[in-house]
């Protein structure tokens, strides 16, 4: 994330006040940019993140079934149908939070944590046969996930491979889309649950961190290890955006703040186009080739257009009449402003509109007309919207 710093050109023009006595506004736009700051982080952020540990407690809850059910020799097949829609609503929740990567889903290094692909099958085969660490990771469940494995045998991801079928086609697992059936072995039963143990616990952290601690009972015993030590990072990141200028915060400006959100808009615009779709679009390398999101659940369009809700709500508000950096850019400039309401539009629709994206992504004119719409709200983002900002 590119964070533009202000403060010099903040005092030269007047704007703030600068010195020890923290900032106050004097300043029309820095009122406006306040008055979207706070429905921002409680309506769109915080909101988000809470609605996904919300998710999270359920699949734990589903895994925690399915192991106790496998150990006794019981039919789970409706567990594993459940767990897979946990699944699905958990992983909606995050890619419409990648709008906001910045703060602790990168201080923490959680976003690589619980999102990073392909997964390494190899190192995975080789703990699934190791009595020793899967011993290991039975007695010590998400710890030992959280802390032992790389980020290529853990999150979103992990899971998914061990909740959705996949058949073998041209050497490569090819998903189905649909849940398995009940034929885990218990390895893969208590490798499943540690991992979502691990999963559940990074997306409280992310609610807990930007609410200052303002979480459920519940989730505080999943961030609190047997001894009572907890697992929380102590900030408050909400607070920071909401009180820009003040001692604590780490944002100088209310406008420090607006560039920071459009900023991590336009930086997830840039992945969805070159990465996300245009690295399976080329397709001319395995690596591109494998590239595939969610290739097992079969939602990578769902998560492109998940991630394109994320500007949305980012820019326009993520509840009706909520104030938002969108009714400032239309005061100042209303035919940009509703420019980029349908570059949203379009993008999203050019997103949905694509075909089974995990089998035919390579040369697909679809995902071409995707990434050239996304590519497009990318750049209006970061050349008009973030220019008329730092006006």
């Amino acid at each position: 994330m590119k964070k533009k710093f202000i403060l010099f050109a903040a005092c030269a023009l007047g704007l703030v006040a600068c010195g020890g006595g923290g900032t106050q506004v004097t300043s029309d736009k820095e009122e406006a940019l306040q008055r979207a700051a706070t429905p921002y982080v409680q309506n769109t952020v915080i909101a988000t993140y809470s609605k996904m540990a919300d998710e999270g407690l359920v699949l734990l809850d589903k895994c925690t079934q399915i192991l106790a059910a496998q150990e006794a020799g019981s039919d789970y097949s409706g567990l594993m149908a459940e767990a897979g829609t946990a699944w699905r609503a958990m992983r909606k929740s995050w890619e419409q939070s990648e709008a906001f990567l910045y703060g602790p889903a990168a201080a923490h290094n959680i976003d690589p944590h619980i999102d990073s692909w392909p997964l390494d099958f190899n190192a995975m085969n080789a703990l699934l046969n190791d009595a020793a660490k899967m011993a290991d990771l039975e007695e010590e469940g998400g710890s030992y996930v959280g802390d032992k494995l790389g980020y290529a045998l853990k999150g979103f991801h992990a899971a998914e491979y061990l909740l959705f079928e996949s058949v073998i086609q041209d050497g490569r697992a090819v998903g189905t889309g649909k849940t398995h059936a009940a034929n885990l072995t218990h390895a893969e039963a208590v490798y499943l649950l540690g991992i979502v143990e691990d999963l559940t616990q990074q997306a409280i952290l992310l609610e807990d961190c930007w609410s200052g601690g303002n979480i459920s009972d519940a989730k505080k015993a999943v961030i609190t290890d047997e001894e009572g030590e907890s697992m929380s990072y102590d900030e408050n990141y909400g607070s920071y955006m909401t009180n820009a200028g003040n001692a604590g915060s780490t944002y100088v400006t209310f406008q420090e703040v607006a560039e920071e959100i459009i900023a991590g808009c336009a930086d997830i615009a840039g992945e969805v186009a070159d990465l996300k779709m245009g690295n399976p679009y080329i397709s001319s390398t395995p690596e591109e080739r494998d590239y595939i999101e969610s290739p097992y659940s079969c939602t990578s369009t769902i998560d492109f257009a998940d991630n394109i809700r994320s500007i949305q709500h980012s820019y326009c508000g993520a509840q009706a009449g909520d104030y938002s950096i969108s009714n400032y850019v239309y005061r100042q400039n209303a035919e940009l402003d509703a420019k980029v309401r349908k570059a949203i539009e379009d993008a999203i629709a050019a997103i949905e509109a694509i075909q089974d994206f995990e089998n035919t992504a390579k040369g697909n004119p679809q995902v071409k007309d995707a990434i050239d719409k996304v590519a497009e709200l990318e750049e209006i983002l970061s050349d008009e919207v973030l220019p008329l900002l730092s006006k």
